[in-house]
């Protein structure tokens, strides 16, 4: 029953990201984690492929109305990129299977990839909770003066790809900001140039991985892909009548719920 409950929830990832243009990625792993029996280091691997692949569907769709800045991208993707393949390639095959314990709990790497990504859930929940004043807040940033912003885009791209790669999570909470105040960039074009660092960054880490001997279950996981296609296509669809805004937060209280519930069976039902 799980597998079929998981590969309804790809269709819901793709429907969100068709209607909101971000955030849906963000519950690739535990879908795959819970639903679909995948181990959480494999499923950071799983969900670079998934969510790479259905960024750049959702940015070939912004590059084509020229809602994508390629200077920006561009200098955001050099730490970016060195940084998410570095993580895939050389630092998560070094990492021990078991780290730590404390108390009762003994910190595996698989527990270690989980607590992290339930902790980067709940920044991201916050993120989409108070989207509409944090958008209200980034619009008139624009209005004063800044240059481009350097040493912050690359900072903040350097800080993305270690997440991207760690977590299998695309950061575009992360990176739209940065590109709204480091570049002054509108909205609309900060997502647009968000999708498109998304899908080179994921598809690079996922590289990494390969790179690196992660064996891959292609049938499995090209069927998950198709199944968050589909919702990608539906939500575009639906995204003509649907306010992805007023469904953000909304998103982002559900996504504050699955983090909650990750950190709470982890860390306090936690069975090695």
């Amino acid at each position: 029953m799980l597998p079929y409950l998981g590969y309804f929830a790809a269709i819901f990832i793709g429907l969100s990201l068709g209607i909101m243009g971000g955030g849906g990625s963000i519950l690739t792993v535990p879908v795959l984690v819970y639903l679909m029996g995948v181990s959480p280091v494999l499923s950071t691997a799983y969900s670079l492929f998934v969510v790479g692949s259905t960024s750049v569907v959702g940015a070939s769709g912004y590059f084509r109305k020229g809602l994508v800045s390629l200077k920006t991208a561009v200098v955001f993707l050099v730490p970016s990129l060195l940084a998410v393949f570095a993580v895939r390639k050389l630092l998560m095959p070094a990492i021990p299977p078991e780290l730590f314990t404390v108390g009762s709990i003994v910190f595996t790497k698989d527990l270690l990839v989980l607590v992290a990504f339930a902790l980067l859930m709940v920044v991201a929940a916050t993120s989409m909770i108070r989207s509409q004043q944090a958008e209200m807040v980034l619009d008139e940033a624009l209005h004063h003066q800044q240059v481009f912003n350097y040493p912050l885009i690359l900072g903040i791209g350097l800080v993305v790809g270690t997440l991207t790669g760690f977590v299998g999570a695309g950061g575009g909470f992360l990176i739209i900001p940065a590109l709204v105040l480091g570049a002054r960039l509108p909205m609309k074009l900060a997502v647009g140039t968000s999708l498109a660092i998304i899908a080179l960054n994921s598809l690079i880490g996922f590289a990494g991985d390969l790179s690196a001997g992660t064996p891959i279950a292609w049938s499995f996981l090209l069927g998950f892909l198709a199944f968050a296609l589909v919702g990608i296509v539906l939500g575009t669809y639906l995204a003509r009548f649907v306010p992805g805004a007023k469904l953000k937060p909304a998103f982002g209280w559900f996504t504050l719920a699955m983090g909650t519930f990750i950190l709470t069976k982890e860390l306090l039902f936690h069975h090695p």
